[in-house]
């Protein structure tokens, strides 16, 4: 069987691309930091702001609501607080905002706080996201419900009570759109659009290639799905790989390639600089990488197999890294691999649900899901533990001994992890 052509065809020249996209993000980075001495530089702005969050909570027997901003005359986000109760803000408003003394660069590129004053509460707009929205809050009773789907289909922010649920269960990857669900969408796509682009194929143009034309087609409807739910990092991360893959698929290149995944990342860096200090953005990374890794090493196996192996690897592979930043361990994060599994089935049909009105079918089942009661452990992964797992990880795309000491390695760690609440 004939090798496909691979994205590079020396690692000189995957070195040399990577180099120069590094000096490029430097001197991305290095304006980057111009904008955030001058930003610093004025004791206050007059902005337009929009509300990715607001909630109220309780500080030194007073009551403020946390407002989660984002600024896009001036691109950043920050965190802010005002004695105005939820009920009476609405998703846009006019601050006077006070650029904080003590703001770093990293803060500045991330998520910091800042004092703010709210001048103004605009009344809100009708916008297709809005009634979107209404229409999914409309089918749900509870207000848990309606958080979790909105989050799923929409990028919404969780509510927080449920937010520390999800993460109680080891399946915040489920919640936070990623590849994953652009790998179901897009699926559904082209199973719907296929048999279409067949009848038109067959009647005016046999020549052409259904892979190119309906995936394309596919390519587009998700771009502008990626744009209506505002781009979250991990969401465009997977679809910048979607697109580059398909155009790799077409040429007849090598697909699942470390370079292709390397050099993706790099590019996206270099047109989101802002994404180096996105969590979400590296752990979507993290677990591209670990699902490239195992297919390498597992590939000669049955697909059935292949798909049971990547569901339960991705969980025990990831536990490492997830432990250096989330420390929380309970006995139901067991069954994040399962629910992994079901989600694919379920998250199609329950977006067919919404659809014909029937979004609530299974509110009574995943509200006892999401209310279920364990006791919890706290348990950080270091620094330099997390540094020399991450090595390993690199070396063991070298060697397949290296891959099962990788393996062995953190599947010891998930026993020590669990085993505690099973005996």
């Amino acid at each position: 069987m004939l090798e496909k052509p691979k994205l590079f065809l020396t690692l000189k020249e995957f070195w040399v691309l990577v180099s120069v996209l590094l000096l490029l993000l430097l001197m991305r980075l290095f304006f980057l930091h111009i904008d955030y001495k001058a930003f610093k530089a004025k004791p206050f702005y007059y902005t337009d702001v929009q509300v990715i969050q607001a909630y109220e909570k309780w500080s030194d027997d007073r009551n403020h609501t946390i407002l989660k901003l984002y600024v896009p005359e001036l691109n950043i986000h920050f965190f802010s607080r005002t004695k105005i109760p939820v009920a009476h803000l609405s998703s846009s408003l006019r601050l006077k905002i006070f650029p904080n003394e003590k703001m770093t660069f990293f803060d500045y590129l991330g998520t910091s706080f800042m004092f703010s004053n709210v001048n103004e509460v605009y009344d809100e707009k009708e916008t297709p996201k809005k009634d979107v929205l209404l229409f999914l809050e409309a089918q749900h009773t509870n207000s848990m419900m309606a958080s979790f789907y909105k989050a799923i289909y929409f990028a919404t922010p969780l509510d927080k009570s449920l937010r520390t649920q999800v993460s109680s269960l080891g399946i915040s990857h489920l919640i936070a759109l990623s590849g994953f669900h652009l790998a179901i969408l897009s699926t559904l796509l082209f199973f719907f659009l296929r048999p279409l682009y067949r009848v038109l194929q067959q009647r005016y143009f046999p020549y052409r290639f259904d892979l190119q034309d309906v995936g394309l087609l596919v390519l587009i409807i998700l771009a502008w799905y990626v744009w209506f739910v505002d781009a979250p990092p991990s969401l465009l991360r997977s679809y910048a790989m979607m697109t580059v893959g398909w155009l790799l698929l077409v040429l007849g290149m090598e697909l699942l390639s470390f370079t292709f995944l390397a050099t993706t990342v790099l590019l996206l860096l270099l047109l989101f600089p802002k994404m180096l200090l996105s969590l979400a953005f590296w752990f979507s990374v993290a677990g591209v990488f670990y699902i490239f890794l195992l297919l390498k090493h597992v590939a000669k196996l049955h697909n059935f197999v292949i798909t049971l192996v990547i569901s339960f690897g991705i969980f025990v592979l990831m536990l490492p890294i997830v432990h250096m930043v989330f420390p929380i361990v309970n006995p139901l994060q067991l069954s994040s691999p399962f629910l992994s599994l079901m989600f694919s089935v379920f998250y199609p049909i329950s977006m067919g649900l919404h659809l014909v009105g029937w979004g609530d079918l299974f509110d009574t089942v995943l509200l006892k899901l999401f209310t279920l009661k364990v006791n919890e452990e706290l348990l950080f992964v270091s620094m330099w533990q997390g540094m020399l797992y991450l090595l390993l990880s690199l070396l063991a795309v070298f060697s397949k001994k290296v891959f099962y000491l990788l393996f062995c390695l953190a599947l010891c760690f998930t026993i020590w992890l669990f085993i505690g609440f099973l005996v």
